[in-house]
């Protein structure tokens, strides 16, 4: 939230000032997030996963989203796109207050400018030591003099799962090849599923199988989803087949 007077040319406009603190987070040409500390090495493993998502997937990836005609996507490397959704900062404004509709907007400064916003997280950094570098971008240096305020919804971090043991990476490409004709491969994905964070600190050692049902014109948010029956029992059969493979390693069922 950001306070100013009224005395247009006088006082600094509350927006102009809320601009500026956006831009302290987000480069408004590029849209890459400012602060270093935000950031995080991507694994060199998660790369190469991304390198053979994006030769698969190839325009899909952003050709699922309805476009303006002319325009196009941050990024005319599907590479960059995939890593630009899991692991890199991305901020987006999701609600304002302080503006009015523009039938009931006048040629007057108004008082403060509040804005929403919301910060996808790279999976390893911390939620709390990002939210003291949101809190410190933010803060610091106010343009003016003017006040500044921060209030955090509850954090909610990301996570990277554990390399594949040898035995679930054989299986996951073996039952892959068998029912789809193609090895598996592996995508991260923006949003938070808390339990699987939790899950991974309860078990540190164990290996994680996460998949579901979403195939080919399915929709997460759609009447069931929009399910493809065909593509739902191929998947439920790689996931028994990967179930037996646990069985004969010799494993202890713990992911």
């Amino acid at each position: 939230m950001v306070h100013s007077g009224d005395g247009s040319g006088i006082v600094p406009s509350s927006f102009r000032i809320a601009r500026q603190l956006l831009s302290r987070l987000e480069d408004e040409t590029t849209g890459i997030v400012r602060p270093a500390s935000l950031q995080v090495t991507i694994p060199e493993a998660r790369i190469e996963e991304a390198r053979a998502a994006a030769a698969a997937l190839g325009d899909e990836i952003h050709s699922v989203f309805r476009w303006v005609p002319g325009m196009i996507p941050v990024s005319d490397d599907p590479v960059e796109l995939l890593l630009n959704r899991t692991w890199r900062p991305e901020l987006e404004v999701t609600g304002q207050e302080g503006i009015p509709r523009l039938g009931d907007a006048g040629n007057v400064l108004r008082p403060f400018t509040t804005l929403k916003l919301s910060m996808r997280l790279p999976p390893t950094l911390s939620p709390s030591q990002a939210e003291e570098i949101f809190r410190e971008t933010l803060t610091r240096e106010r343009p003016y003099g003017a006040k500044v305020s921060c209030v955090f919804d509850e954090p909610a971090g990301g996570w990277d799962a554990p390399p594949l043991a040898p035995w679930l990476g054989s299986a996951l490409d073996e039952s892959s090849e068998a029912l789809f004709g193609k090895k598996a491969m592996h995508l991260g994905d923006g949003g938070s599923i808390p339990f699987i964070r939790a899950l991974g600190r309860k078990f540190p050692e164990a290996q994680f199988f996460i998949t579901g049902v979403l195939g080919p014109e399915s929709n997460a948010h759609g009447p069931n989803e929009f399910l493809s029956i065909g593509y739902a029992k191929k998947l439920t059969a790689a996931v028994s087949a990967v179930l037996e493979a646990h069985r004969v390693s010799g494993g202890r069922l713990r992911g």
